[in-house]
């Protein structure tokens, strides 16, 4: 079971390739005005592994918890793509509830649930009856089975499938333990040819800093705008790359990479390092000289700036399931698989209610796209 739980201070959240599991995430958070807090905990392998060969091996763990208020009287606490241990199926579960219980005296009185991001493989991601002839995932059965599974083996059976996922819950991740040539072999041809045809024209892409945050913030509105999708002020973005992870046990390098042609900014993405893994977290492009392919020759660089940093895989963060052009991201599919690498399929957002009549009610504001307005 659990012991050892406490509230430590998030400089001393344990490295991990998770960004947004690092101190570094906390200090961008603080920045933009949200409560953060990390807890330690310690757990048997027995409790979370079924290969475990002794009762008395221990492993300890920590997550960081975002808490924001949704008004004056009430808050909810969100771990971003956490926890990071992840024990074998059927204890998932069990070992999420008591860890639920257990941090529930860190939480403010008023905090209605928690939020759980998951980044933790789907169950039905490793079944080969919801993949397609093709190879295709076809995606998780209905949520009443969703919950049936995994809240399996747990006491109070609690857990409840969030309505949507905040992070992306399908990324690919690309494998950089292999050689250049080796990377660029499991390429699609297309995706190699764009790669060459942006250097072949001229496209230089460059490692910048904040001093050119309105570089990046234009092109950034600019894609918004293409895409119909929200804006973020541009004080987020400050805040990622202002954060300083001085004196931290899990910091990150951030830097942001922006891909001209004669001077021109053509597209732009932030490039985070954390651990082991060099991770694509926002990116953007110009709707002109779109056939010089910017976009193509910022990734490559990226994979070699991550390899280049000691890291041994890459994470295109967040596309769509499968190749379903009805989806929202299916063109971000596109491009993205191009560049070879495994898709990884994630359980998402699953909510664990600490005061049920307020969750269910929040959760019915989230539906009517109200949410976060509970009275």
């Amino acid at each position: 079971m659990l012991s050892n739980i406490f509230n430590k201070e998030v400089e001393q959240l344990f490295t991990t390739p998770i960004v947004q599991q690092t101190a570094f995430w906390s200090i961008v958070k603080k920045k933009l005005g949200v409560s953060t807090l990390a807890i330690n905990f310690k757990s048997n392998k027995s409790f979370l592994y079924n290969n475990s060969e002794s009762k008395d091996d221990n492993i300890v763990s920590d997550l960081l918890v975002i808490v924001r208020a949704i008004n004056q009287n009430h808050s909810i606490a969100y771990v971003p793509y956490g926890p990071e241990l992840e024990p074998d199926d059927e204890f998932q579960g069990l070992f999420l509830e008591e860890l639920s219980e257990c941090i529930r005296s860190f939480l403010p009185k008023n905090c209605i649930m928690i939020r759980y991001d998951l980044c933790w493989e789907s169950y039905w991601a490793k079944e080969k009856d919801y993949f397609d002839d093709f190879g295709h995932w076809k995606g998780e059965p209905e949520v009443k089975t969703q919950e049936m599974r995994f809240n399996f083996n747990t006491i109070n059976w609690n857990f409840k499938k969030s309505l949507s996922n905040i992070l992306p819950s399908n990324t690919i991740y690309v494998d950089l333990l292999k050689k250049n040539e080796e990377i660029l072999a499991d390429m699609k041809p297309k995706t190699r040819y764009n790669i060459g045809l942006a250097y072949k024209k001229g496209v230089v892409v460059k490692s910048s800093d904040i001093e050119n945050i309105d570089i990046w913030y234009k092109l950034y509105k600019e894609t918004a705008k293409r895409n119909n999708i929200l804006v973020n002020d541009i004080k987020y973005f400050t805040a990622v790359l202002s954060a300083r992870t001085n004196d931290v046990r899990s910091p990150a390098e951030v830097k942001l990479l922006i891909a001209e042609y004669n001077n021109q900014p053509l597209a732009a993405m932030f490039l985070v390092i954390t651990g082991n893994r060099g991770t694509y977290l926002y990116g953007a492009s110009s709707s002109e000289n779109r056939n010089l392919m910017a976009t193509y020759a910022l990734q490559w660089e990226a994979i070699k700036i991550s390899k280049a940093s000691g890291c041994s895989e890459y994470d295109m963060f967040g596309v769509s399931p499968n190749p379903d052009p009805n989806h929202p991201l299916y063109g971000l599919y596109r491009f993205k698989t191009g560049f070879g690498g495994e898709i990884y399929h994630s359980l998402g957002c699953w909510d664990y209610p600490l005061d049920v009549e307020k969750h269910r009610y929040f959760t019915a504001l989230e539906l009517t796209e109200q949410g976060y307005h509970l009275n």
